[in-house]
């Protein structure tokens, strides 16, 4: 991994970097605890296991870098870095997963994320992560230059991305069908078809990456 590109410092040098941690495993949220007991440039403020959590403590709670996971319990990491990212002030997130596929950090990238750490490296390489992030940079690993700069969405044909614009109203299946003059199973077929070319799992997560993308034209 390494530094992307530097950005506006916004951590307070006089004080230990505020944390707060959310992953579906308790074992990882103790491991990453233990590790920051140990390490005077961090202080943890927050912990929980699932998205809806995270976000209040995002209102609640001061802090400067978030830890997430990929897939929280209620909310995909794309949802979570959507729903944060519009936050006046919000804090900077640093998705740490065990996600093994290529696009995983593209999305992080593309909606805002500060960095991405897999959970296959050394611990100690996340918070050698967290304090880039919290002295101004995003951290990412090496990708190529073609994969970042597509446009998911260019792989979608014009009724997919007619859909995908339903979808993001929060339009239902039957609402979308009447619109488009098409039956229910046609657009749960062209909804397979949208979270394959997305690489998305759900209907949130599909539109979280079209809201992303589309804030960006």
């Amino acid at each position: 991994m390494r530094p992307a590109r530097p950005v506006t410092p916004g951590a307070d040098d006089s004080r230990p970097v505020d944390l707060a941690i959310a992953d579906k495993s308790r074992l990882v949220v103790a491991g990453i605890e233990r590790l920051v007991e140990q390490d005077s440039r961090f202080k943890v403020r927050a912990t929980c296991h699932d998205g809806a959590t995270f976000l209040r403590h995002v209102g609640d709670t001061r802090f400067d870098v978030g830890i997430i996971g990929w897939n929280l319990p209620g909310y995909e990491g794309r949802d979570l870095l959507q729903a944060v990212r519009d936050r006046p002030g919000a804090p900077r997130l640093v998705v740490y997963t065990g996600a093994m596929e290529p696009s995983v950090p593209r999305h992080v990238m593309a909606l805002g994320g500060a960095a991405f750490c897999s959970k296959r490296e050394n611990p100690e390489r996340l918070l050698e992560i967290v304090g880039q992030v919290a002295a101004g940079w995003t951290v990412f690993p090496r990708m190529d230059s073609p994969g970042l700069d597509s446009d998911p969405l260019e792989r979608l044909t014009a009724r997919e991305v007619q859909l995908l614009d339903g979808l993001s109203e929060g339009v239902s299946n039957d609402q979308l069908a009447r619109r488009l003059s098409v039956s229910p199973n046609t657009v749960k077929f062209h909804l397979k078809n949208i979270y394959d070319k997305l690489d998305v799992r759900s209907r949130a997560g599909a539109v979280a990456l079209y809201l992303g993308r589309a804030g960006k034209r």
